[in-house]
């Protein structure tokens, strides 16, 4: 299926490993030219080198702590002309409320919450200055079915659908749709190390995460792949009817 994305360009945040990367794969075959933004500028350079050679598209590099409002006030300038914005990036650890102290949980936030909604601001403008352009927000199934063990990114999930529904209704008569994608537990990095804290503050064991999925705290694992390809189809003119909706890929 041709998603009609040939010659747009996209910002994926996180884009250096894991549901970013795969991302960037998928966007690349259908031939849009990537703007990645990481705090890993060394893998970035070795990802960015993989996609020019399989994909022939154009890959601009940034290396950037979202955390920062400096940072992300450059990126979102430097990336003024994207017409496409993935938010993807993000660390919450697992963990319950006795484990996670507050400046944990506020660096977490700064991420996952709040450069998505800093970022969103700042690239909605101009998309609103144009009268297009895409964001979709990468969340989490947590933001829906909240979890005891994992509480700090279960908060943070809920607060960025609500934030997606309410912006998503609103920008679309300004040619903007904003979406969310709830992926289920994902086979990636962090969402392993995820698993294993929640599965050492429930049982003393962090190997024991597989327990967790079947006692349904987590939900079983998918490949990133499968929710890159969820990603394109949202942000491509296929979904244009869509906006202020988020989708899950977990029951």
């Amino acid at each position: 299926m041709d998603l009609d994305l040939q010659g747009k360009s996209a910002l994926i945040t996180g884009g250096s490993k894991g549901i970013g990367l795969a991302c960037a794969h998928a966007f690349a075959a259908e031939g849009c030219h990537l703007h990645l933004a990481s705090r890993d500028a060394d893998r970035l350079e070795k990802v960015s080198r993989t996609l020019r050679e399989r994909h022939a598209v154009r890959v601009a590099i940034y290396s950037a702590d979202l955390r920062d409002p400096v940072a992300l006030h450059a990126l979102a300038t430097a990336c003024a002309d994207v017409e496409i914005l993935v938010n993807n990036a993000g660390d919450i650890p697992g963990g319950t409320i006795e484990t996670i102290d507050d400046q944990t949980w506020r660096h977490a936030w700064e991420l996952k919450l709040f450069a998505y909604i800093n970022l969103t601001r700042e690239m909605y403008v101009h998309m609103k200055s144009r009268g297009r352009g895409t964001i979709l927000n990468i969340i989490g199934m947590a933001g829906e079915q909240p979890s005891f063990e994992y509480i700090c990114g279960s908060a943070a999930g809920g607060a960025l659908i609500a934030f997606t529904k309410g912006m998503g209704k609103g920008s679309r008569e300004h040619g903007v749709r904003i979406l969310g994608l709830n992926p289920a537990s994902t086979r990636t990095e962090r969402v392993m190390a995820v698993m294993k804290a929640a599965s050492k503050a429930k049982f003393g064991d962090e190997n024991r995460y597989e327990d967790l999925i079947r006692a349904g705290v987590f939900t079983k694992l998918i490949e990133p792949e499968q929710v890159a390809d969820a990603a394109v189809f949202l942000a491509s003119p296929r979904a244009g009817a869509l906006s202020g909706v988020t989708l899950s890929l977990g029951a």
